[in-house]
């Protein structure tokens, strides 16, 4: 089920723009949030927030146990805590991009954060074959997390 879960949030985020358009145009589903379940949601909320640089912002339910970051414009990441199992295959993950990937991975080594290629054989980042460079991390619970410099 939360595979299940998961991929479906994979396929709303990266879908084809005539899909989103198409959504936009007859008021239908609009993708709003993802909600990853963590063990240690201090020790999660502190990975997002540091190595990912994401923006924490104001939850409804105050209770020690949500955290949600912004993702982009209306896009959020819920951080529940509970006793959850993760995902833990590369293939099922989440992806951000950034402006520049030399940029982020210097950040990286300076906080110590951990990261590889695709194969997992090395630091140096793989080179899609549309050019896109691209390294993937683990958060405090072992989901994978891409980060590339798509545009």
């Amino acid at each position: 089920m939360k595979n299940a879960f998961f991929l479906a949030f994979l396929l709303a985020l990266f879908a084809p723009q005539r899909v989103v358009a198409q959504a936009n145009k007859t008021d239908g589903p609009r993708f709003n949030h993802a909600a990853l379940c963590v063990r240690d949601l201090q020790k999660s909320v502190t990975f997002y927030r540091d190595a990912l640089q994401l923006a924490e912002i104001a939850n409804p339910f105050n209770d020690g146990a949500h955290a949600w970051f912004s993702i982009g414009p209306a896009l959020q990441l819920h951080i529940i805590q509970r006793g959850c199992a993760p995902v833990t295959a590369k293939d099922m993950h989440l992806c951000f991009s950034v402006s520049s990937l030399s940029n982020f991975i210097a950040q990286l080594e300076k906080q110590k954060v951990a990261y590889t290629n695709l194969k997992g054989d090395g630091k140096t980042p793989t080179t899609r074959i549309d050019g896109v460079k691209q390294i993937y991390l683990q958060d405090p619970d072992g989901y994978w997390i891409e980060i590339n410099d798509a545009k």
